[in-house]
């Protein structure tokens, strides 16, 4: 079994407990996930299956998509609504539409993030969500990450009320933190904010159309029709540079020849993606460290071994 599962992540499972117990369901060890969703948070998982399990990082480190809401009034030790309140300020004044956009396209582009206590970044080798529970607080590294976008979905001209909450979308590059986002919006608002429920809606070129339930794979299975829907390895890499083969160096690409860099890739820094003219994806690429105007191979999805 070989490909990627777009699964829509329920609440209250961790992407762990999902691989858990879609390892049952497909009946093989060798599944994971691609990018760690909190348990709150439900939408797009993408996940990959036997050999397609190569490809989870560059799933992991293309742009993501979602839909969510900041409350603002009062933020929370978790910064989104399962933590205890800790700081409250009631909305005393109307806030209109043009000012929530203002902050809006104050966040876009590249902006830095600290993330939050309750999170899985490591600082010292240990998790910060374990410092967290402990009630230790330590020094967390600053982040730079990037808005592609951010859109107000709420409608309303006028926000006002003890508390406020409007839904927003954004576009964002891998590392994001969005509970913190929600924060950062609250604060140029002059309030306190947490975000109040958020769900990825895209992972990569996968989005919620794509996405199948856990009770519709166990139905897959049982009806011998789970291979129908598994997306290709190669919709995994799709979004990554593409260097055309032909048939005489696609052996050697699959026994992890280096090859000439052609003008076309001159200018690309990062993973270039060796395939053939039907469409196969061989190998992960990039520039040689040593050997300027040579590719080196990074990872061979495919060879003849297989």
């Amino acid at each position: 079994m070989e490909g990627i599962l777009p699964l829509f992540k329920p609440a209250g499972l961790t992407s762990h407990d999902c691989v858990f117990r879609l390892r049952k369901i497909l009946k093989t060890k060798k599944v994971g996930h691609t990018g760690t969703l909190d348990p709150d948070v439900t939408g797009v998982l993408p996940i990959c299956i036997g050999k397609a399990t190569k490809v989870a990082e560059y799933i992991t480190d293309a742009g993501k998509a979602y839909e969510g809401e900041v409350t603002i009034g009062y933020s929370t030790t978790t910064e989104d609504a399962s933590g205890e309140t800790v700081e409250q300020k009631p909305v005393t004044r109307m806030i209109d539409r043009e000012e929530i956009l203002h902050v809006f396209q104050s966040l876009s582009g590249e902006i830095e993030q600290t993330p939050p206590m309750f999170s899985a970044v490591k600082v010292g080798g240990v998790r910060l969500y374990e410092y967290a529970r402990k009630g230790i607080e330590v020094e967390r590294p600053t982040r730079k990450v990037t808005i592609y976008s951010i859109e107000l979905l709420d409608d309303r001209f006028e926000f006002i009320g003890e508390t406020i909450k409007f839904k927003f979308r954004v576009s964002c590059s891998k590392g994001t933190y969005i509970r913190t986002l929600a924060v950062m919006i609250g604060e140029m608002l002059g309030f306190p904010a947490h975000m109040s429920y958020l769900q990825r809606v895209q992972s990569a070129t996968y989005t919620l159309e794509d996405c199948l339930t856990f009770e519709e794979i166990e139905n897959h299975m049982q009806a011998g029709t789970i291979s129908g829907v598994l997306r290709p390895l190669e919709t995994a890499v799709s979004h990554l540079p593409k260097l055309l083969i032909n048939d005489k160096v696609a052996e050697k690409v699959k026994n992890g020849a280096l090859l000439q860099m052609p003008d076309h890739l001159k200018t690309i820094n990062g993973p270039i993606i060796a395939e053939t003219d039907d469409g196969l994806a061989l190998a992960i690429y990039s520039e040689h460290p040593n050997k300027p105007g040579l590719l080196k191979p990074v990872k061979v999805l495919r060879n003849n071994v297989d």
